[in-house]
């Protein structure tokens, strides 16, 4: 069994597992964080940027580098953990040969498609005058200003995937349920289970007849909109991979949301407007549902709130309708009949406005002070561009950064100067170190892998070693690019036997309690199915030609030897010998049994716990003698 790590984000994970002939991926998480070391993409004309010099390469075409650690055509299955972690998979499916099939749950795939589509629509709305490529060689980019210049493996960043891409990838898709089996070729099984992080959001169990794969992915234990997280189905795991923790250990989200909200009222009391880039599905649905009671208690009801997406509508009616897989509190109001979320009653009231861009009605309905929910959280590109470029100057104004998967301080570089103010409130639910910690001891795997991070302290607090695991044996790493052979070997395989064989079968008594029969058959094996079957009869044949056919049949198919059974007892076998005529008999105790060397003949026996040997030379007659004393004390099956 192995374990390949394709993903150097630990919360952006992509591993694949070989397991008893299939080769799985866990997640394709897509990093965007490279969008950080490029310029943002106005919606608008920027004099401001527009007037930042270019840099243009003197060299002409040139031959990208490309490495491959797994030829992904070979994958059978991609398990999907939850809509963050399939980002990358049009790029799988349509540019690898991939002919395999996608699981995940519903609120994935269609939560997965809506932050697709978007992406799609960021990019395709700022068309670029020209596309360069030059720069991703490396004797070029080191010649390019930071960070570009200390960036790792450019030549692998590609142009973002279209919509047709997108289509054609999650058709691949094949949705599942909590708790469903789903049989992969005969050889493994695998299931779903809640993970509590999102709509939909899952860990996956992997396991054969007698080996279990425990994969846990973006998981917590807080009570927010999804369903909990199901722990009991994770106990017994031979081996438990796991990664999306946390990017924030130190931060409290409960303290994170109350420090957002004061922030924010403080920013609409002075007559600004807040700011707040984030992605169009997951936390802003609890961010709606916070404000939508702070904002009456703090005698803010009035204020508007806009949220700016292409698929905005999408987004909050999806919120809506995926009932089963909320947890119980929201599940009951939907039979009352209520809205789960309260967000359906804000747009009712005009509280909460949601337009696909800036151009069209919003500019026109727009009022202030206000709350923009908007992204792109990079600041790269989105509807949120065009309001850093819009509200940047006036120092009224606040930006509230709730994602933790971009430095909010690389993200507001290229605006500098800046005077709006800054407030970093990142909000992650998924579980910190001390949770996994005791989620560990009670499900008890026996052997944890994880990525490397997670097994040090972060580089900038090595004194803090309640940031990483400390577990007994020591978790296993792995880093990008690394290929881990996993710390269990395959044992047994199950088999079936015929019914027809079953009933020919004579089991006998070796001890109390254990029964044995000895079974001639033929092992058929397909589609990783094992079965037993009689051995077939021959066909008759003259009598001319029976002499020939009993000459090419093997003879442990006509005649199979019998098991032995049982021990040799020492003094017994010495009585017996003696009353055999054998009476000069030297035994030699050894560690494993007994030697005796019978002197007049010249003979060795060995006597060991599961074998006894017969060493006699040039004396045919009297090493079956000797045999035939042996088997008096064995039984035969």
């Amino acid at each position: 069994m192995k374990l390949y790590c394709l993903s150097g984000h630990p919360t952006l994970p992509c591993n694949v597992l070989k397991f008893k002939s299939t080769t799985i991926m866990l997640d394709c998480g897509l990093d965007t964080t490279a969008a950080l070391y490029f310029l943002p993409l106005p919606l608008v004309h920027s004099p401001r940027l527009s007037k930042l010099p270019g840099w243009v390469s003197k060299d002409g075409a040139i031959n990208l580098e490309k490495k491959e650690l797994l030829d992904l055509s070979t994958i059978d299955v991609i398990l999907i953990s939850n809509y963050h972690c399939m980002m990358a998979l049009p790029y799988i499916t349509e540019h690898t040969g991939f002919t395999g099939t996608v699981y995940a749950t519903e609120p994935t795939l269609q939560i997965g498609r809506l932050l697709m589509e978007e992406l799609v629509t960021f990019m395709e709305r700022v068309p670029k005058a020209q596309a360069a490529t030059c720069w991703k060689n490396k004797e070029i980019q080191r010649l390019l200003p930071g960070p570009l210049k200390d960036a790792v493996d450019v030549w692998s960043w590609r142009k973002c995937y279209s919509v047709q891409e997108v289509n054609s990838a999650l058709s691949k898709v094949q949705l599942v349920g909590y708790s469903q089996k789903v049989e992969l070729f005969g050889a493994v099984q695998v299931t779903p289970l809640s993970s509590g992080y999102s709509l939909g959001s899952s860990n996956w169990i992997i396991q054969s007849h007698y080996e279990k794969v425990s994969y846990v992915s973006g998981s917590s234990l807080l009570t927010t909109h999804p369903q909990p997280m199901e722990q009991s189905s994770l106990k017994n795991s031979d081996v438990l991979i796991l990664t999306g923790l946390t990017q924030i250990p130190t931060a409290n989200p409960d303290g994170m949301l109350g420090e957002f909200c004061s922030n924010l009222s403080m920013t609409i009391r002075a007559g600004g407007n807040v700011l707040v880039p984030c992605y169009s599905s997951g936390v802003i649905y609890d961010l709606l549902e916070c404000l939508y009671q702070f904002m009456d208690s703090a005698n803010l009801g009035s204020t508007p709130f806009y949220f700016i997406s292409p698929v905005a509508n999408s987004s909050l009616e999806f919120s809506q309708i995926f009932a089963e897989w909320l947890c119980q509190n929201k599940q009951s109001k939907v039979y009352l009949p209520e809205p789960p979320f309260p967000h359906a009653e804000l747009i009712q009231t005009n509280k909460l406005k949601h337009y696909p861009s800036i151009h069209g009605d919003f500019s026109s309905e727009f009022r202030q002070p206000c709350v923009v929910f908007t992204g792109h959280p990079s600041l790269r590109f989105g509807d949120v561009v065009h309001f850093m470029e819009l509200w940047g100057k006036s120092s009224l104004n606040t930006i509230i950064f709730t994602e933790p998967d971009f430095s909010y301080l690389d993200a507001l570089a290229p605006y500098q100067p800046l005077a709006m103010k800054c407030v970093y409130c990142p909000i992650d639910t998924r579980l910190n170190f001390h949770q996994v910690s005791k989620l560990l001891k009670d499900i008890q795997p026996l052997h944890v892998v994880c990525p490397e991070p997670y097994t040090q302290p972060p580089p900038a607090q090595p004194h803090r070693s309640d940031l990483m695991l400390e577990l007994q044996p020591p978790p296993m790493s792995y880093r990008r690019c690394s290929v881990l052979g996993l710390p269990f070997r395959r044992r047994y395989e199950r088999i079936h036997l015929l019914p027809e064989l079953a009933r020919s079968l004579v089991p006998s008594e070796i001890k109390a309690g254990v029964s044995v029969a000895t079974v001639s058959a033929v092992l058929q094996s397909k589609d990783n199915k094992h079965v037993l079957q009689p051995v077939p009869k021959p066909a008759p044949v003259p009598p001319s030609k029976k002499r020939k056919r009993v000459m090419e049949e093997p003879p442990e198919v006509l005649n199979p030897k019998p098991l032995l059974s049982g021990a040799v007892p020492l003094e017994p076998f010495l009585a017996t010998l003696h009353k055999n005529g054998i009476t000069e008999v030297k035994v030699e105790e050894t560690a494993d049994g007994h030697i005796l060397h019978l002197q007049t003949e010249d003979v060795l026996i060995q006597l060991e716990e599961d074998a006894t040997h017969i060493i006699c030379d040039n004396n045919e007659p009297l090493r079956t003698a000797l045999r035939d004393l042996v088997l008096r004390f064995l039984q035969k099956l």
